[in-house]
Protein backbone atom coordinates (compact mmCIF):
# COMPACT_ATOMS: atom_id res chain seq x y z
CA UNK A 1 0.00 0.00 0.00
CA UNK A 2 1.22 3.54 -1.07
CA UNK A 3 1.61 6.05 1.82
CA UNK A 4 -0.42 8.89 1.90
CA UNK A 5 0.43 11.94 0.00
CA UNK A 6 -0.33 14.06 3.46
CA UNK A 7 2.99 12.60 4.97
CA UNK A 8 5.29 13.80 2.26
CA UNK A 9 3.72 17.61 2.85
CA UNK A 10 6.59 19.97 5.30
CA UNK A 11 5.02 21.99 7.47
CA UNK A 12 5.57 25.90 8.19
CA UNK A 13 8.47 25.58 10.26
CA UNK A 14 10.44 22.64 8.28
CA UNK A 15 10.78 25.70 5.30
CA UNK A 16 13.45 27.67 5.90
CA UNK A 17 11.65 30.79 4.72
CA UNK A 18 9.21 30.45 7.52
CA UNK A 19 11.31 28.66 10.40
CA UNK A 20 13.67 31.26 10.51
CA UNK A 21 11.24 33.83 10.86
CA UNK A 22 9.52 35.31 14.06
CA UNK A 23 5.98 36.85 13.65
CA UNK A 24 5.02 39.69 15.33
CA UNK A 25 4.35 42.96 13.69
CA UNK A 26 3.13 40.56 10.98
CA UNK A 27 1.09 37.60 13.34
CA UNK A 28 -2.32 38.70 11.79
CA UNK A 29 -1.45 39.16 8.25
CA UNK A 30 -3.06 36.67 6.12
CA UNK A 31 -5.03 35.25 9.34
CA UNK A 32 -7.56 37.57 9.87
CA UNK A 33 -9.85 39.44 7.24
CA UNK A 34 -8.64 43.24 7.89
CA UNK A 35 -12.24 44.38 6.85
CA UNK A 36 -13.83 42.62 10.04
CA UNK A 37 -13.29 44.17 13.44
CA UNK A 38 -14.47 40.83 15.34
CA UNK A 39 -11.61 38.75 14.03
CA UNK A 40 -8.89 41.16 15.15
CA UNK A 41 -10.61 41.26 18.37
CA UNK A 42 -10.52 37.51 18.70
CA UNK A 43 -6.83 37.44 17.84
CA UNK A 44 -5.95 39.71 21.22
CA UNK A 45 -6.87 42.74 19.41
CA UNK A 46 -7.77 45.93 21.68
CA UNK A 47 -7.06 44.41 24.77
CA UNK A 48 -3.70 45.97 25.27
CA UNK A 49 -5.51 49.43 24.63
CA UNK A 50 -7.96 47.75 27.01
CA UNK A 51 -5.70 47.64 29.86
CA UNK A 52 -3.53 50.73 28.76
CA UNK A 53 -7.05 52.93 29.57
CA UNK A 54 -8.22 51.18 32.74
CA UNK A 55 -5.36 49.58 34.75
CA UNK A 56 -2.81 52.25 33.58
CA UNK A 57 -1.83 55.88 34.12
CA UNK A 58 0.10 57.31 31.49
CA UNK A 59 3.29 57.59 33.16
CA UNK A 60 3.23 53.37 33.75
CA UNK A 61 2.46 53.03 29.65
CA UNK A 62 5.55 54.98 28.79
CA UNK A 63 7.63 53.46 31.14
CA UNK A 64 6.36 50.19 29.97
CA UNK A 65 7.06 50.76 26.13
CA UNK A 66 10.74 52.24 27.77
CA UNK A 67 11.61 48.90 29.26
CA UNK A 68 10.67 47.21 26.52
CA UNK A 69 13.51 49.05 24.52
CA UNK A 70 11.38 49.53 21.25
CA UNK A 71 12.88 51.79 18.91
CA UNK A 72 11.41 53.41 15.99
CA UNK A 73 11.59 51.64 13.04
CA UNK A 74 11.26 54.18 10.60
CA UNK A 75 14.67 54.64 9.80
CA UNK A 76 16.93 56.68 12.74
CA UNK A 77 15.99 54.00 15.97
CA UNK A 78 15.54 56.64 18.50
CA UNK A 79 14.15 55.42 21.63
CA UNK A 80 9.96 55.16 21.43
CA UNK A 81 9.57 55.54 25.13
CA UNK A 82 11.94 58.31 25.37
CA UNK A 83 10.63 59.86 22.71
CA UNK A 84 7.19 59.82 24.05
CA UNK A 85 8.20 60.90 27.66
CA UNK A 86 9.50 64.02 25.71
CA UNK A 87 6.38 64.81 24.93
CA UNK A 88 4.39 64.03 27.55
CA UNK A 89 6.58 66.72 29.57
CA UNK A 90 6.15 69.17 26.94
CA UNK A 91 3.44 71.77 28.17
CA UNK A 92 0.32 72.46 26.09
CA UNK A 93 -2.96 72.02 25.44
CA UNK A 94 -2.96 70.23 22.40
CA UNK A 95 -0.96 67.68 21.02
CA UNK A 96 -0.73 65.33 18.01
CA UNK A 97 -0.14 61.76 17.52
CA UNK A 98 1.13 60.95 13.73
CA UNK A 99 2.04 57.69 11.98
CA UNK A 100 4.46 57.88 9.01
CA UNK A 101 2.76 55.83 6.41
CA UNK A 102 4.78 57.32 3.88
CA UNK A 103 6.69 54.28 2.59
CA UNK A 104 9.15 55.65 -0.06
CA UNK A 105 12.17 53.27 -0.71
CA UNK A 106 12.29 51.24 -3.85
CA UNK A 107 11.31 47.62 -3.43
CA UNK A 108 9.72 48.13 0.33
CA UNK A 109 6.38 47.54 1.27
CA UNK A 110 6.52 46.85 5.26
CA UNK A 111 3.87 49.35 5.95
CA UNK A 112 1.69 48.65 3.11
CA UNK A 113 1.03 45.53 3.96
CA UNK A 114 0.54 45.73 7.89
CA UNK A 115 -2.02 48.75 6.69
CA UNK A 116 -3.67 46.26 4.05
CA UNK A 117 -3.66 42.89 6.59
CA UNK A 118 -3.98 44.54 10.24
CA UNK A 119 -5.07 48.11 10.11
CA UNK A 120 -6.48 48.03 13.62
CA UNK A 121 -2.78 46.93 15.57
CA UNK A 122 -1.80 50.74 14.07
CA UNK A 123 -4.74 52.27 15.07
CA UNK A 124 -4.59 50.68 18.72
CA UNK A 125 -0.93 51.52 18.87
CA UNK A 126 -1.99 55.40 18.43
CA UNK A 127 -4.61 55.72 20.87
CA UNK A 128 -2.43 54.13 23.53
CA UNK A 129 0.14 56.50 22.67
CA UNK A 130 -2.37 59.53 22.56
CA UNK A 131 -3.32 58.21 26.34
CA UNK A 132 0.82 58.45 27.08
CA UNK A 133 1.08 62.00 26.19
CA UNK A 134 -2.26 63.18 26.25
CA UNK A 135 -3.29 63.79 22.83
CA UNK A 136 -6.75 63.59 21.08
CA UNK A 137 -6.41 63.80 17.91
CA UNK A 138 -3.43 62.46 15.17
CA UNK A 139 -3.52 61.98 11.07
CA UNK A 140 -1.89 58.77 9.61
CA UNK A 141 -0.01 60.22 6.25
CA UNK A 142 -0.22 57.82 3.81
CA UNK A 143 0.84 58.41 0.29
CA UNK A 144 -1.88 58.18 -2.44
CA UNK A 145 -0.41 55.49 -4.13
CA UNK A 146 -1.58 52.95 -1.62
CA UNK A 147 -5.41 52.88 -2.39
CA UNK A 148 -5.88 49.41 -1.00
CA UNK A 149 -4.11 50.69 2.14
CA UNK A 150 -6.30 53.37 2.84
CA UNK A 151 -9.61 51.72 2.19
CA UNK A 152 -8.68 49.15 4.58
CA UNK A 153 -7.50 52.23 6.97
CA UNK A 154 -11.14 53.74 6.21
CA UNK A 155 -13.28 50.90 7.47
CA UNK A 156 -11.01 50.03 10.18
CA UNK A 157 -11.37 53.89 11.07
CA UNK A 158 -15.41 53.30 11.06
CA UNK A 159 -15.68 50.02 12.78
CA UNK A 160 -13.19 51.50 15.88
CA UNK A 161 -15.59 54.22 16.28
CA UNK A 162 -18.83 52.40 15.92
CA UNK A 163 -17.59 49.92 18.90
CA UNK A 164 -16.40 52.83 20.71
CA UNK A 165 -12.41 52.41 20.40
CA UNK A 166 -12.18 55.54 18.66
CA UNK A 167 -13.67 59.37 19.47
CA UNK A 168 -15.57 60.44 22.63
CA UNK A 169 -15.52 58.52 25.88
CA UNK A 170 -13.25 55.70 24.65
CA UNK A 171 -14.41 51.82 26.48
CA UNK A 172 -16.09 54.33 28.80
CA UNK A 173 -13.08 55.64 30.40
CA UNK A 174 -13.49 59.87 29.26
CA UNK A 175 -10.63 59.96 27.13
CA UNK A 176 -10.99 61.04 23.70
CA UNK A 177 -8.77 60.82 20.81
CA UNK A 178 -10.10 60.54 16.78
CA UNK A 179 -7.81 60.83 13.67
CA UNK A 180 -7.78 61.12 10.07
CA UNK A 181 -6.04 59.95 7.09
CA UNK A 182 -4.10 62.47 5.05
CA UNK A 183 -2.76 61.63 1.88
CA UNK A 184 0.82 62.26 0.72
CA UNK A 185 1.73 62.69 -3.35
CA UNK A 186 4.51 60.59 -2.98
CA UNK A 187 7.79 63.24 -2.00
CA UNK A 188 10.30 60.78 -0.52
CA UNK A 189 11.22 64.12 1.54
CA UNK A 190 8.08 63.78 3.21
CA UNK A 191 9.54 60.90 5.29
CA UNK A 192 11.58 62.90 7.25
CA UNK A 193 8.98 63.99 10.12
CA UNK A 194 9.09 68.25 10.01
CA UNK A 195 8.68 67.43 6.37
CA UNK A 196 5.62 65.13 6.66
CA UNK A 197 3.83 67.93 9.57
CA UNK A 198 4.92 70.76 7.12
CA UNK A 199 2.57 68.76 4.28
CA UNK A 200 -0.08 68.34 6.52
CA UNK A 201 -0.33 72.05 7.59
CA UNK A 202 -0.99 72.60 3.79
CA UNK A 203 2.10 73.96 2.80
CA UNK A 204 5.19 72.19 0.23
CA UNK A 205 7.01 69.41 2.40
CA UNK A 206 9.92 71.00 3.30
CA UNK A 207 12.04 69.87 6.05
CA UNK A 208 12.20 72.32 9.43
CA UNK A 209 15.58 73.30 11.10
CA UNK A 210 16.13 71.50 14.51
CA UNK A 211 15.04 72.38 17.56
CA UNK A 212 12.69 72.70 18.72
CA UNK A 213 12.19 69.16 17.91
CA UNK A 214 8.55 67.77 17.45
CA UNK A 215 7.85 66.19 20.81
CA UNK A 216 8.15 69.96 21.72
CA UNK A 217 6.87 72.37 18.39
CA UNK A 218 5.74 69.62 15.97
CA UNK A 219 2.19 70.32 14.07
CA UNK A 220 0.88 73.71 13.98
CA UNK A 221 3.49 74.28 16.55
CA UNK A 222 1.99 71.76 19.01
CA UNK A 223 3.76 69.12 20.98
CA UNK A 224 3.78 65.87 18.89
CA UNK A 225 4.61 62.34 18.53
CA UNK A 226 5.37 60.78 15.34
CA UNK A 227 6.27 57.27 14.79
CA UNK A 228 6.15 54.77 11.77
CA UNK A 229 3.08 52.25 11.18
CA UNK A 230 5.76 49.29 12.35
CA UNK A 231 5.97 51.18 15.34
CA UNK A 232 3.06 51.46 16.27
CA UNK A 233 2.14 47.95 15.48
CA UNK A 234 4.27 46.61 17.99
CA UNK A 235 2.74 49.16 20.72
CA UNK A 236 -0.55 46.90 21.52
CA UNK A 237 1.55 43.71 22.31
CA UNK A 238 4.34 45.32 24.64
CA UNK A 239 1.46 46.91 26.82
CA UNK A 240 -0.75 43.61 26.83
CA UNK A 241 1.93 40.70 27.11
CA UNK A 242 4.84 43.10 28.88
CA UNK A 243 8.05 44.80 28.44
CA UNK A 244 10.21 41.67 29.34
CA UNK A 245 7.78 39.82 26.73
CA UNK A 246 9.23 42.01 23.96
CA UNK A 247 13.02 42.58 25.12
CA UNK A 248 12.65 38.29 25.17
CA UNK A 249 14.16 38.37 21.52
CA UNK A 250 17.07 40.56 20.00
CA UNK A 251 19.88 41.92 21.15
CA UNK A 252 21.16 44.02 24.01
CA UNK A 253 20.63 47.70 22.46
CA UNK A 254 18.37 46.21 19.72
CA UNK A 255 15.01 44.70 21.11
CA UNK A 256 12.41 42.67 18.91
CA UNK A 257 11.68 41.92 15.79
CA UNK A 258 12.32 43.91 12.44
CA UNK A 259 10.57 43.57 8.83
CA UNK A 260 12.28 43.50 5.68
CA UNK A 261 11.25 43.77 2.35
CA UNK A 262 13.77 41.14 0.92
CA UNK A 263 14.49 41.82 -2.70
CA UNK A 264 16.74 41.90 -5.42
CA UNK A 265 19.12 38.59 -6.61
CA UNK A 266 17.48 36.27 -4.24
CA UNK A 267 15.29 33.28 -4.67
CA UNK A 268 12.62 34.06 -2.23
CA UNK A 269 11.67 37.46 -2.35
CA UNK A 270 8.87 39.46 0.40
CA UNK A 271 8.18 40.19 3.61
CA UNK A 272 10.55 38.87 6.07
CA UNK A 273 10.65 39.05 9.77
CA UNK A 274 12.71 38.14 12.13
CA UNK A 275 14.28 38.65 15.18
CA UNK A 276 17.00 41.84 15.44
CA UNK A 277 20.30 40.47 15.27
CA UNK A 278 19.63 37.78 12.77
CA UNK A 279 22.59 37.22 10.34
CA UNK A 280 22.71 38.68 6.72
CA UNK A 281 23.93 35.41 5.91
CA UNK A 282 20.45 33.68 7.61
CA UNK A 283 18.54 35.90 5.69
CA UNK A 284 20.01 36.08 2.27
CA UNK A 285 20.72 32.19 1.79
CA UNK A 286 18.34 30.53 5.06
CA UNK A 287 15.39 32.52 4.17
CA UNK A 288 15.83 33.90 0.47
CA UNK A 289 17.16 30.56 -0.45
CA UNK A 290 20.81 32.09 -1.54
CA UNK A 291 21.49 33.92 -5.03
CA UNK A 292 19.76 32.36 -8.61
CA UNK A 293 21.75 30.57 -11.24
CA UNK A 294 24.94 29.82 -8.45
CA UNK A 295 25.98 33.71 -8.72
CA UNK A 296 27.91 34.68 -6.01
CA UNK A 297 26.79 37.12 -3.18
CA UNK A 298 28.48 40.49 -3.78
CA UNK A 299 26.80 42.92 -1.47
CA UNK A 300 23.22 43.62 0.00
CA UNK A 301 22.13 47.62 0.23
CA UNK A 302 20.15 47.98 3.31
CA UNK A 303 18.78 51.29 4.29
CA UNK A 304 16.77 52.25 0.80
CA UNK A 305 18.65 54.81 -1.66
CA UNK A 306 20.26 56.24 1.42
CA UNK A 307 21.49 53.21 3.01
CA UNK A 308 24.64 51.56 2.64
CA UNK A 309 26.33 48.37 0.63
CA UNK A 310 27.51 45.64 3.26
CA UNK A 311 29.66 43.35 1.16
CA UNK A 312 30.16 39.69 0.92
CA UNK A 313 33.12 39.68 3.88
CA UNK A 314 30.62 40.85 6.59
CA UNK A 315 27.86 38.22 5.79
CA UNK A 316 27.69 36.92 9.14
CA UNK A 317 27.48 40.20 10.82
CA UNK A 318 24.25 40.48 13.15
CA UNK A 319 21.49 42.66 11.66
CA UNK A 320 20.99 45.28 14.27
CA UNK A 321 21.09 49.07 14.68
CA UNK A 322 24.81 49.43 15.77
CA UNK A 323 26.11 46.66 13.94
CA UNK A 324 24.79 48.14 10.73
CA UNK A 325 25.83 51.84 11.42
CA UNK A 326 29.28 50.39 12.20
CA UNK A 327 29.24 48.79 8.61
CA UNK A 328 28.29 52.44 7.02
CA UNK A 329 24.78 51.58 6.15
CA UNK A 330 21.30 52.13 7.68
CA UNK A 331 18.79 50.42 9.46
CA UNK A 332 16.42 52.56 7.15
CA UNK A 333 12.66 51.26 7.21
CA UNK A 334 14.20 47.92 6.05
CA UNK A 335 14.72 47.54 2.37
CA UNK A 336 17.06 44.71 1.99
CA UNK A 337 18.29 44.44 -1.83
CA UNK A 338 20.93 41.77 -2.54
CA UNK A 339 23.05 41.94 -5.36
CA UNK A 340 24.79 38.96 -7.21
CA UNK A 341 28.66 39.04 -9.00
CA UNK A 342 27.19 41.04 -12.15
CA UNK A 343 26.04 44.00 -10.41
CA UNK A 344 28.47 47.02 -10.96
CA UNK A 345 29.20 48.93 -7.72
CA UNK A 346 29.84 52.21 -9.12
CA UNK A 347 26.33 51.77 -10.96
CA UNK A 348 24.61 51.08 -8.01
CA UNK A 349 25.88 54.21 -6.27
CA UNK A 350 25.11 56.16 -9.33
CA UNK A 351 21.44 54.84 -9.64
CA UNK A 352 20.90 55.66 -5.53
CA UNK A 353 22.72 59.18 -5.79
CA UNK A 354 20.41 59.74 -8.91
CA UNK A 355 17.23 58.88 -6.63
CA UNK A 356 18.31 61.03 -4.00
CA UNK A 357 18.93 64.05 -6.09
CA UNK A 358 15.79 63.34 -7.91
CA UNK A 359 14.31 63.56 -4.51
CA UNK A 360 15.74 66.45 -2.46
CA UNK A 361 13.21 69.22 -1.84
CA UNK A 362 15.89 71.54 -2.71
CA UNK A 363 15.78 73.86 0.54
CA UNK A 364 19.40 73.84 1.61
CA UNK A 365 22.26 74.15 -0.41
CA UNK A 366 24.39 70.78 0.56
CA UNK A 367 22.02 68.41 -0.50
CA UNK A 368 20.35 70.32 -3.85
CA UNK A 369 23.86 70.97 -5.03
CA UNK A 370 25.88 68.36 -3.26
CA UNK A 371 23.60 65.45 -4.51
CA UNK A 372 23.75 67.15 -7.92
CA UNK A 373 27.40 67.24 -7.99
CA UNK A 374 28.22 63.95 -6.85
CA UNK A 375 26.22 62.43 -9.61
CA UNK A 376 27.90 63.99 -12.03
CA UNK A 377 31.04 62.65 -10.67
CA UNK A 378 29.57 58.82 -11.26
CA UNK A 379 28.26 59.20 -14.25
CA UNK A 380 31.64 60.85 -15.44
CA UNK A 381 33.32 57.68 -13.97
CA UNK A 382 30.51 54.99 -15.58
CA UNK A 383 31.13 56.62 -19.11
CA UNK A 384 34.80 56.35 -19.23
CA UNK A 385 35.28 59.76 -18.11
CA UNK A 386 36.86 59.65 -14.65
CA UNK A 387 39.84 61.35 -13.58
CA UNK A 388 42.68 60.81 -10.85
CA UNK A 389 41.05 62.50 -7.56
CA UNK A 390 37.73 61.62 -8.28
CA UNK A 391 37.76 59.38 -5.52
CA UNK A 392 39.04 61.33 -3.00
CA UNK A 393 36.43 64.30 -3.86
CA UNK A 394 33.89 61.98 -3.76
CA UNK A 395 34.36 61.22 -0.07
CA UNK A 396 35.56 65.32 0.71
CA UNK A 397 31.98 66.10 -0.40
CA UNK A 398 30.26 63.39 1.24
CA UNK A 399 30.80 64.49 4.57
CA UNK A 400 30.59 67.57 4.21
CA UNK A 401 26.72 66.72 3.04
CA UNK A 402 26.20 64.32 5.79
CA UNK A 403 27.17 66.90 8.21
CA UNK A 404 25.91 69.99 7.10
CA UNK A 405 22.45 68.61 5.61
CA UNK A 406 18.86 70.46 6.96
CA UNK A 407 17.41 66.63 7.19
CA UNK A 408 17.61 62.97 6.95
CA UNK A 409 17.67 62.64 3.61
CA UNK A 410 20.85 65.14 2.80
CA UNK A 411 22.50 63.39 5.88
CA UNK A 412 22.18 59.87 4.86
CA UNK A 413 22.28 60.67 0.46
CA UNK A 414 26.27 60.16 0.37
CA UNK A 415 25.86 56.83 2.18
CA UNK A 416 25.92 54.34 -0.68
CA UNK A 417 29.01 56.21 -2.06
CA UNK A 418 31.14 56.36 1.06
CA UNK A 419 30.56 52.61 1.83
CA UNK A 420 30.80 51.67 -1.97
CA UNK A 421 34.15 53.08 -2.23
CA UNK A 422 35.39 51.80 1.91
CA UNK A 423 34.35 48.19 0.08
CA UNK A 424 34.67 47.77 -3.99
CA UNK A 425 37.41 50.81 -4.07
CA UNK A 426 39.16 48.73 -6.66
CA UNK A 427 35.96 48.85 -8.68
CA UNK A 428 36.47 52.93 -8.62
CA UNK A 429 39.71 52.49 -9.87
CA UNK A 430 39.27 50.04 -12.31
CA UNK A 431 36.36 52.59 -14.03
CA UNK A 432 39.20 55.53 -14.05
CA UNK A 433 42.93 54.31 -13.86
CA UNK A 434 42.05 51.31 -16.43
CA UNK A 435 38.67 52.23 -18.41
CA UNK A 436 37.24 49.19 -17.33
CA UNK A 437 34.07 47.91 -15.40
CA UNK A 438 35.19 44.61 -13.94
CA UNK A 439 31.12 43.68 -13.98
CA UNK A 440 30.76 44.42 -17.92
CA UNK A 441 27.75 46.74 -16.37
CA UNK A 442 28.96 50.20 -17.69
CA UNK A 443 28.08 50.51 -21.74
CA UNK A 444 31.21 52.97 -22.52
CA UNK A 445 33.29 51.19 -20.88
CA UNK A 446 32.32 47.25 -22.70
CA UNK A 447 34.87 46.32 -25.55
CA UNK A 448 33.04 43.81 -27.32
CA UNK A 449 35.93 41.82 -28.63
CA UNK A 450 36.22 39.05 -31.42
CA UNK A 451 37.85 35.30 -30.57
CA UNK A 452 40.01 34.42 -33.43
CA UNK A 453 39.49 30.57 -32.58
CA UNK A 454 36.10 30.50 -32.11
CA UNK A 455 34.98 32.55 -35.25
CA UNK A 456 33.83 30.96 -37.87
CA UNK A 457 33.38 33.81 -40.05
CA UNK A 458 29.80 33.09 -41.03
CA UNK A 459 28.91 36.88 -41.13
CA UNK A 460 25.86 37.19 -39.19
CA UNK A 461 27.83 39.94 -36.35
CA UNK A 462 28.50 42.51 -39.58
CA UNK A 463 25.05 41.81 -40.67
CA UNK A 464 23.22 42.72 -37.37
CA UNK A 465 25.65 45.38 -36.90
CA UNK A 466 23.69 48.87 -37.20
CA UNK A 467 27.54 50.59 -37.92
CA UNK A 468 29.07 47.95 -39.36
CA UNK A 469 31.91 47.92 -36.93
CA UNK A 470 31.56 44.11 -37.13
CA UNK A 471 33.74 43.50 -40.72
CA UNK A 472 35.31 40.53 -42.09
CA UNK A 473 36.32 38.27 -45.14
CA UNK A 474 33.79 35.46 -45.25
CA UNK A 475 35.01 32.57 -43.47
CA UNK A 476 37.57 34.65 -41.45
CA UNK A 477 37.71 35.41 -38.30
CA UNK A 478 36.05 39.03 -37.99
CA UNK A 479 36.82 42.03 -36.14
CA UNK A 480 35.20 44.81 -34.45
CA UNK A 481 36.00 48.41 -35.41
CA UNK A 482 36.08 50.17 -31.36
CA UNK A 483 35.64 53.33 -33.04
CA UNK A 484 32.12 52.66 -34.80
CA UNK A 485 30.69 50.63 -32.10
CA UNK A 486 27.93 51.77 -30.29
CA UNK A 487 28.04 48.69 -27.44
CA UNK A 488 24.60 47.75 -28.36
CA UNK A 489 25.54 43.94 -27.89
CA UNK A 490 23.34 42.89 -30.83
CA UNK A 491 26.50 40.95 -32.02
CA UNK A 492 27.46 38.93 -29.51
CA UNK A 493 23.42 38.59 -28.72
CA UNK A 494 23.10 36.84 -32.22
CA UNK A 495 26.90 35.15 -32.36
CA UNK A 496 25.79 31.37 -32.25
CA UNK A 497 29.57 30.22 -31.39
CA UNK A 498 29.85 32.40 -28.52
CA UNK A 499 32.83 34.18 -30.19
CA UNK A 500 32.16 37.72 -29.06
CA UNK A 501 32.72 38.41 -25.75
CA UNK A 502 32.99 41.91 -23.31
CA UNK A 503 36.00 43.19 -22.22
Amino acid sequence: MEEPMIGSIPTMQEIPFFAHQKLRVLRNRGIIDPGKIEEYIARDGYLGLAKALTEMTPAEIIKEVTASGLRGRGGAGFPTGLKWQFCSQSKGDVKYVLCNADEGDPGAFMDRSVLEADPHAVLEGMVIAARAIGAHYGYIYCRAEYPLAIHQLNIAIAQARECGLLGKDILGTGFDFDLEIYQGAGAFVCGEETALMTSIEGKRGMPRPRPPFPAVAGLWGKPSVLNNVETFASVAQIVLKGAAWYASVGTEKSKGTKVFALTGDVNNVGLVEVPMGTTLRTIVYEIGGGIPGGKKFKAAQLGGPSGGCIPAEHLDASVDYEKVAELGAIMGSGGLIVMNEDKCIVDIARFFIDFCQDESCGKCTPCREGTKRMLQILTGITEGKGREGDIELLQEMAVIIKNSSLCGLGQTAPNPILSTIRYFRDEYEAHIREGRCPAGVCTALKRYTVDAEKCTGCGVCAKVCPTKAAKGEKKQPHEIDQATCIKCGVCMEKCKFEAIFVN
